[in-house]
């Protein structure tokens, strides 16, 4: 056995979350031949699961549950369920638990997200959130019993929620504090045409609507109206599981998200952050992004692998991606059009199927496909290369997008 071999083989990489992020983190190690110590710490006790299904067929009964279907004994993955981290100290190479300290070597802070609670509605009966395995299993009885749900909240997560709710027979309200669903993720003129989509399944949307207050059986908004609600959920965004990270000298950014580089290193040696926790710069873009989504926790952590490895891994600038299924429609996003300076549409909005483009010096820099997976699948290889289109020909959505360059 080599020194360098041998070296490996003493290194400890513990891995602190164990969502998507935090369990491919492991796997990668051991699939790039990592073989040292891997232990993944988890807060929650059950198996490590993926989260997308919880609003769709967990949430519905269709499903018990979502377990990674991950060998973690034959990978020589050591797995600590139901533990809390409290704090590292990285200059000691430790990590604070409830059971006492806990060494690395390599550190993989991969602790994702949680929700942003309604203020007020702490320890009220029948306010739900939906993040967890847990929170899935405790609102799949209320929607078997058909209540009144109000939404709060007409982002991706209310929107699938309020899906779920609608096919399980309930009455749903969804209450949204801006004019227009998906407000912080796409301008007005790209959301306007989803609005109808509720209407269309029988979910009423009240845009301007700001909840005052949340009583036994009733949501009260800031015009004085009360809407029954035998059951509210809150989809009112997420925000970087940091908190922990106090006093540790972790650089955190404006999000309270752990700042990390382009190989997903943060500020401490020996530490990476990956997936909803951390942000990282985008030559691409231009910026720093934090992308709250499934396909960014999946390839992330093959570039932190490479890194402890030693290995030289590719600069990570991923075109980011996600999907969303809500009332009947497939949703697909992909990019980033915040410095868009045109915007194209191919098909009819009003329609079952269209897309949306964005370019910028009529390179394609973002799009959202409606039904349309082809054009997500070839959009997203046209950005990736950055291919010059030709605005002209884009907007026929009968022509392939990949036929539509300059």
């Amino acid at each position: 056995m080599s020194e360098q071999t041998q070296a490996q083989a003493q290194r400890r990489v513990v891995v602190v979350g164990a969502g998507m992020a935090g369990v491919q983190t492991a796997v990668a190690l051991r699939e790039q031949g990592f073989t040292g110590t891997v232990t993944l710490i988890g807060a929650e006790p059950h198996q490590p699961y993926d989260r997308p299904p919880l609003s769709k067929a967990v949430l519905l009964g269709k499903a018990e549950g979502s377990a990674f279907d991950v060998d973690f004994e034959a990978l020589g993955i050591g797995l600590l369920l139901g533990r809390e981290v409290l704090g590292v100290r990285p200059d000691a190479h430790e990590l604070d638990t409830e059971d006492g300290p806990f060494p690395y070597d390599v550190l993989v802070l991969a602790t994702g997200a949680e929700p942003v609670r309604l203020p007020g509605t702490e320890g009220v009966p029948g306010v739900h959130l939906l993040r967890t395995l847990d929170d899935a299993e405790r609102l799949r009885p209320v929607l078997a019993r058909q209540h009144d749900v109000v939404v709060v909240g007409a982002g991706w997560i209310g929107a699938e929620f309020a899906t779920a709710a609608r096919e399980a027979g309930c009455a749903v309200t969804v209450v949204e504090a801006a004019d227009r669903p998906l407000a912080g993720a796409l301008p007005a003129e790209v959301a306007e045409p989803m609005t109808s989509w509720y209407a269309d399944a029988g979910a009423d949307l009240r845009t301007h609507a700001r909840v005052e207050r949340v009583e036994p059986g009733a949501v009260v908004l800031d015009d004085g109206s009360r809407v029954p609600a035998g059951a509210v959920v809150v989809g009112i965004g997420a925000r970087p599981a940091t908190a922990w990270l106090a006093g540790s000298g972790i650089e955190l950014g404006a999000h309270r998200e752990v700042l990390a580089d382009d190989r997903l290193r943060t500020s401490a040696p020996d530490v990476y952050a990956v997936g909803d926790c951390a942000s990282f710069p985008s030559r691409r873009y231009g910026e720093r992004l934090l992308v709250h989504h499934w396909d960014n926790a999946l390839q992330g952590p093959r570039t932190v692998a490479a890194d402890i490895l030693g290995e030289t891994p590719t600069v990570y600038d991923p075109v980011p991606y996600f999907w969303s299924e809500q009332f009947g429609r497939f949703v697909q996003y992909a990019g980033h059009h915040a410095s868009a300076d045109t915007t194209l549409w191919r098909g009819d909005p009003s329609g079952p199927a269209w897309t949306v483009c964005w370019l910028r010096e009529n390179r394609l820099v973002a799009l959202l496909a409606v039904g349309r997976p082809r054009d997500l699948a070839q959009g997203r290889r046209l950005i990736e290369a950055g291919t010059e289109m030709n605005p002209q020909l884009l907007p026929d959505p009968s022509r392939p997008l990949k036929a539509a360059t300059a």
